[in-house]
């Protein structure tokens, strides 16, 4: 063999194994070193020998009733069982005797309230939709189904001015409502305006999820219940309901996690005064009390990864005991108009009217926004941008760096979140001690929020790492956007890739290999292909999480070469909504046209 050829086959041996550990290192560069960078913020250590290290910020963040409330004297004497336990007895009493007086328990309780509410409200909302879905067929109905995902790749600072639109005291429900002669209607910074935005991202995520269910129900036992005489309501009790628990819970608790998290929702919406965990840290890192910041971050993150991980235990437990699907037959929504006035088919309708206004209103409403104005239809906002990129100063924001950066930055994120998540969908669908580890260690993005990356980030490559003899890790500008991006990217595409590799048959990759070709060649030739929608919804989804990325963009983006779409929103919406609204439709067609680009060249990839 010709000794290119020796090379070649030897670093095609040797391609899957590679690509593995620059994977690993990508992710303990770009995660976990950031991540653990926030942690030492949050610790001082004094010189000496040995070096004392002191946990006080963790300690003044517990014990400070504005963060804990009435948990902080817990935290001050826990050995005061006594008095603790009394104090509890006497909260029960208040409560049952309908005190209004009950303990506060600061902003991680006020964070987890509004997590509960928007839960409960998502939950509330996504289940009728998930029964429409599974038990109807109407035209449109598989289209619906697809459109379900579409809220989750929407950017929130967007849909946070379209909410604005909607709802804001000028907007377009205040215009209905005044033409009906009925007074204005200001929501605006309250607890409600954030639970129905919660609601938006996340009932679509509890429909989608239990659809799946309502899908794999066994008919057969269906039948077998009310063969033995069970009534209609009986059986789906006894029956259908268990069998959709599970998925109901499932997305509720992804809810709680997701809105636990949230961050431009609430900052848009109820700003400093409904401030949760995540916004408080972006006010402390905007006056550089850094050390605080840290501690806050780490609790935080501390409590969502314990979340994540009861959520991925109950996901695994459910995914071993799941059943063939034997669906029941849907029935025609509407067989004849007379059937329309039944009731089932009248709440139908009714839902029908709160989900145009919930998740169609508001982004209708920020493009009508964006082209009336007081005085009727105008384009003012749309020449107030052209303007602004022709005239403004280099402090300003104008909007063609912000539409190039949040293109370049999406491309790049594609780059490196794609070869990431798909090698991290090989890894895990294998057979190997320690797979659980290594899948949970992965997936470790999805539990920790994009302030904290962005924080870790910030701290540690941003401002420069020594690495000894003089050198200094440090990444600043677009690359250390692009990396956030990946870092929340890439496991969205091993979720896509992944079930599909494993449901492949073990017997082709042996036939290949067999045949002589390498592992990463049998991957490339025999397994990529076969999984190909996957892998192009994966660079679907990163790319639009590229685009309407937030979170960590607003705390590293510096000067015009680094701001996004994103950040000119939110730094519009500052000055006045009309602008803001014009960009953020700027943004509603690029994230489009983008997501509809990729899947048509995904389409041809797949068709060959």
């Amino acid at each position: 063999m010709h000794p290119a050829e020796r090379a070649l086959a030897w670093l095609e041996r040797r391609a899957l194994g590679a690509t593995a550990v620059a994977t690993a290192a990508l992710i303990t560069v770009l995660f976990y070193l950031p991540v653990g960078i926030v942690l030492s913020e949050a610790v001082r250590v004094a010189p000496g020998l040995p070096p004392s290290v002191s946990l006080a910020p963790f300690a003044d963040v517990l014990t400070d009733p504005f963060y804990v409330g009435a948990l902080a004297g817990v935290v001050e004497d826990p050995l005061a069982v006594g008095r603790h336990a009394s104090n509890v007895t006497a909260w029960a009493a208040a409560f049952v005797a309908g005190d209004e007086s009950l303990p506060a328990f600061g902003l991680f309780g006020f964070t987890a309230y509004q997590a509960l509410v928007s839960t409960v409200a998502s939950v509330a909302l996504g289940l009728p939709g998930a029964y429409v879905l599974a038990r109807f067929e109407f035209p449109g109905r598989r289209t619906l189904r697809s459109l379900t995902i579409l809220p989750f790749i929407l950017p929130s600072i967007m849909v946070a001015i379209g909410f604005i639109a909607m709802f804001g005291r000028r907007g377009v429900a205040n215009g209905v409502l005044g033409a009906l002669g009925l007074g204005p209607v200001d929501v605006m910074g309250t607890l409600g305006i954030v639970v129905v935005a919660h609601a938006f991202y996340n009932a679509p995520l509890v429909t989608r999820v239990t659809v799946a269910a309502w899908e794999s129900v066994d008919a057969r036992a269906v039948e077998t219940a009310r063969s033995l005489g069970a009534s209609r309501r009986r059986a789906f009790v006894d029956v259908v309901v268990p069998q959709l628990l599970p998925a109901v819970l499932t997305g509720a608790l992804l809810t709680f996690v997701f809105t636990f998290m949230t961050f431009p929702i609430v900052l848009a919406l109820g700003g400093l005064d409904l401030a949760t965990v995540e916004v408080w840290v972006y006010a402390l890192l905007r006056n550089l009390d850094y050390e605080e910041a840290a501690a806050l971050a780490t609790l935080e993150t501390l409590l969502s990864l314990a979340l994540t991980y009861a959520y991925l235990r109950y996901e695994t437990a459910q995914a071993a005991g799941s059943r063939g699907a034997n669906p029941p037959p849907r029935e025609p929504l509407v067989p004849s108009l007379r059937a329309l006035l039944t009731p089932v088919r009248l709440s139908v309708l009714a839902y029908a009217a709160v989900a145009a206004v919930v998740f169609v209103g508001p982004v209708l409403s920020m493009v009508w926004t964006s082209v009336v104005g007081p005085d009727g239809f105008t384009l003012a906002y749309y020449e107030f941008l052209v303007q602004r990129q022709i005239e403004g100063t280099a402090v300003q924001v104008k909007p063609w760096p912000a539409v190039r950066n949040s293109l370049l930055f999406g491309v790049g994120t594609l780059a490196v979140a794609l070869p990431m998540g798909v090698a991290v969908a090989v890894l895990t669908t294998r057979e190997f001690r320690g797979r659980a580890v290594v899948g949970a260690a992965a997936m470790g993005p999805i539990a920790v929020s994009g302030i904290v990356t962005g924080v870790g980030l910030l701290l540690g490559p941003v401002f420069g790492v020594p690495l000894g003899g003089g050198y200094r890790l440090q990444v600043t500008g677009a690359t250390a956007i692009v990396a956030a991006h990946a870092v929340a990217a890439y496991p969205f595409v091993t979720r896509s890739v992944a079930p599909q590799l494993g449901r492949l048959d073990p017997a082709m990759v042996e036939s290949a290999r067999a045949l002589g070709a390498s592992r990463a060649r049998a991957l490339v030739d025999v397994e990529l292909p076969l999984v190909a929608a996957g892998v192009v919804a994966g660079a679907a989804f990163a790319f639009a999480i590229s685009v309407g990325e937030f979170d960590s963009t607003v705390i590293l983006a510096e000067g015009a070469q680094s701001y996004t779409m994103p950040v000119a929103v939110e730094r519009y919406r500052g000055r006045r909504l009309g602008p803001a609204t014009a960009m953020g439709t700027v943004l509603l067609v690029v994230t489009s046209v983008s997501f509809v680009v990729i899947d048509r060249i995904g389409g041809r990839f797949e068709r060959g």
